[in-house]
């Protein structure tokens, strides 16, 4: 268990927390009900199930974990329990929690939580800290210009050389504020052994020129990969 976190149990629930959030976060923050008027629908990619919140000073992103293709045909919010380790939220809290202390361009986590449906199944959902005045780079594909890119090389670098792997490196992914960029949903992300191959990241790699084609076409990701491949290369520092 990683320093900053609590767990506390009630009701079938189970919640880890930040101790920031230590005397605040109660198993309700997980349902966007409980909010009202102070929860508004993500909009931008996903799968849907996400929310701003606005927790008096603090604002946040509740998002519950989905299913996406044939898997949310039979169900589309519980997944297999193979005990409390496994449970999604936990996993990326634990991970965005070593990461944000590492001081890699991360949201905070705030919170994690899971209800297990039956003996062999569970529902879960995480809270972060939104991270003010950023937007996706899905919608700025078109106008970003090279030096840009070759920033966006540098911090996926960043991560790879701190064998950070992200299970879904895609454009709605990547949020943009200004000069600053940072990575987001790590969810069945890991920090690989050293001992790994490299395979993962030329994956990872792969996985983000094809969303930079799917999202902006084949013309935008002609125009920007060399860029973001220089930024990729020149960078080796943590």
């Amino acid at each position: 268990m990683v320093e900053s976190e609590i767990v506390e149990r009630s009701n079938g629930s189970a919640i880890l927390v930040h101790p920031d959030y230590r005397e605040r976060v109660t198993v309700d923050w997980f349902d966007p009900l409980y909010w009202g008027d102070e929860a508004r629908p993500v909009s931008s990619g996903g799968r849907g199930g996400a929310w701003f919140l606005k927790a008096d000073s603090a604002d946040l992103v509740l998002r519950e974990y989905r299913r996406g293709g044939l898997a949310a045909r039979v169900s589309r919010k519980t997944y297999a329990y193979t005990g409390e380790n496994e449970v999604r939220s936990f996993s990326e809290f634990r991970l965005l929690d070593n990461l944000y202390r590492m001081g890699l361009p991360v949201p905070k986590p705030v919170a994690a939580w899971y209800r297990k449906t039956s003996p062999l199944q569970y529902q879960a959902a995480i809270i972060i800290e939104r991270l003010p005045e950023t937007v996706p780079l899905a919608d700025l594909l078109s106008e970003l210009e090279g030096s840009a890119w070759e920033a966006l090389g540098r911090l996926v670098r960043r991560f790879h050389d701190a064998n950070v792997r992200h299970a879904d490196l895609n454009c709605f992914n990547v949020l943009v504020r200004g000069g600053e960029y940072f990575l987001i949903d790590f969810d069945k992300g890991c920090i690989m052994p050293e001992t790994s191959s490299s395979d993962w990241k030329s994956g990872n790699l792969e996985r983000f020129a094809r969303s930079i084609k799917k999202v902006g076409g084949e013309a935008v990701q002609a125009r920007v990969w060399d860029a973001f491949m220089t930024g990729y290369n020149g960078s080796r520092t943590v």
